[in-house]
Order: structure tokens, then sequence, then C-alpha cells
């Protein structure tokens, strides 16, 4: 899953700072983390554990991508919620519910709900911007920042119609990698902050193999993401990508 991209300020209370650039060029810092999950096409293995205060559940699910255009996620585990299907092409996405056998079209009023359950939502899997191409950013520099990180505020470019007013980013200066994301509203209210973790060199790139997202407006509720199984570039039929598909079983057992 194209991380959804593919997420303090307090650093809300960060103050910036008057102090000089770090030598890496910005660009190429966005370039990288904008291109960390992108390719012509992937295929993963993903686990996702969804946690509440009252309960918490883990999916198993394949994820089909080609582009930044298509997105075809099945889920395989556990068994009550196998077959649940879900296909984006650019700005339109169906679901599939195995249960009732019916194809339903997610309308732009459902596109910031849940995506089954998790603290990840619809528009999060339609995403199609870009933060090099869609975004204006630069260097930040919070009183409290880390040793062996850079800090950067994206803010969309105007008359775009994505949800976040800014985020803020950190990232390793060693190799670019990203440690964590934070999301703002219009109001500038600290909506989400997402945690990037396990570094692992897979399909010889080396990526954040788990995302944390927690909302910090729902006490006790996080989404954990985890790569189990990553592959890049690689063919894909074109049927996956299809209405049609998403009533097949025959993706459960295929890579």
């Amino acid at each position: 899953m194209q991380p959804p991209k593919i997420i303090i300020f307090c650093l809300l209370s960060l103050s910036i700072l008057q102090s000089k650039p770090p030598s890496d060029n910005v660009i190429d810092i966005v370039k990288k983390i904008d291109e960390l999950y992108r390719s012509n096409s992937s295929y993963a293995l993903v686990e996702m554990v969804i946690v509440t205060p009252h309960w918490e559940r883990t999916l198993k699910m394949k994820v089909w991508t080609e582009g930044k255009e298509k997105t075809f996620i099945r889920i395989i585990e556990p068994k009550k919620e196998q077959g649940m299907s879900t296909l984006r092409i650019k700005n339109e996405m169906w679901n599939y519910l195995p249960k009732t056998n019916k194809v339903i079209k997610i309308p732009p009023s459902m596109m910031m709900s849940s995506w089954m359950g998790s603290d990840f939502t619809n528009d999060d899997l339609v995403n199609e911007f870009s933060l090099l191409e869609d975004y204006d950013y630069n260097f930040m520099y919070p009183d409290t920042a880390r040793e062996g990180s850079v800090y950067i505020r994206c803010i969309p470019k105007e008359n775009l119609p994505i949800v976040w007013k800014e985020i803020v980013m950190e990232v390793r200066t060693k190799d670019y990698l990203p440690l964590k994301e934070w999301y703002f509203d219009e109001k500038n209210q600290l909506m989400r902050v997402i945690n990037y973790l396990e570094m692992k060199l897979m399909d010889d790139r080396l990526i954040p193999s788990v995302m944390e997202l927690i909302p910090r407006k729902e006490k006790g509720k996080k989404t954990i993401l985890r790569y189990i199984e990553l592959k890049f570039d690689i063919t894909l039929d074109k049927d996956i990508f299809s209405l049609r598909n998403l009533r097949s079983v025959t993706a459960l057992n295929e890579q």
C-alpha cells in the first residue's frame, strides 16, 4: 500500500530558529521521500493492526499498485473479512462486500470516512498528489530538533483539493528516510501523527517497513501497517485493476 504519503508542533509550540539550513537540498530530500514507495508497479503482503480502547483486530491483505493511479486491495485474513476488496482508479473508488455480493462506489461525501475501521481514510487510498509537485516546502528549525534529523514543512499549493493545510516531516539526514510526520487541518489543529519504524531492505530498497498512525483527537486509537513482503516494478495482469476482479476469489491465492 502506498502509503498514503503513502504523515508537532509539540512542534505546535515549536519556535522557528534563525539558523543556517542543512547542506542537503530540500528538493532532493522531498523527492526521495516522494518516491520511497512509488514504482511503475508493485505487489505487497501487508498486515494491518487496528487498535481501539475497546477492541483490537488484525487484517492481512494483498495490495497491487500501478503508478499513482491504480490500487487494488484484497483482504485474505481473518476468515470473517476474507474476500473484501477495494479498487481505486484515479480519484474513483469501489468496495466489494462478499457477504452481500455487492460492489459499492464510494461517494465524495465518504472520502474522509474510515477504511475498514482503521485510522486510514478512503481519501488516503485515492490520494494522487505528489509532495514534490503539489506542495511548497522549506526547512524548519524547531528548538526541540533531534540530532541527525532535518525538519521540512510542506504546504499544499493553491486551488488543489488537498485535505491537509500543512504537513511537517522529520527526516533522517544520513539517508533521507522519514521518521515522523505531523498533519494539521485548516484550523492549524494537529490531527494525526505517523511514525515510520523498522527500516528494512525490501526488494533492494531500504524503507520503513512499519507505519504507525495515531489520531490525536481519539485517545487510545492507532493503526499499525506492517509490510511483510514487497516487490517493485513487476509485471501485473491488467485485469487486476477491474470491477470484475473485485468479485473474483482467484487473487486470494495469487501473488
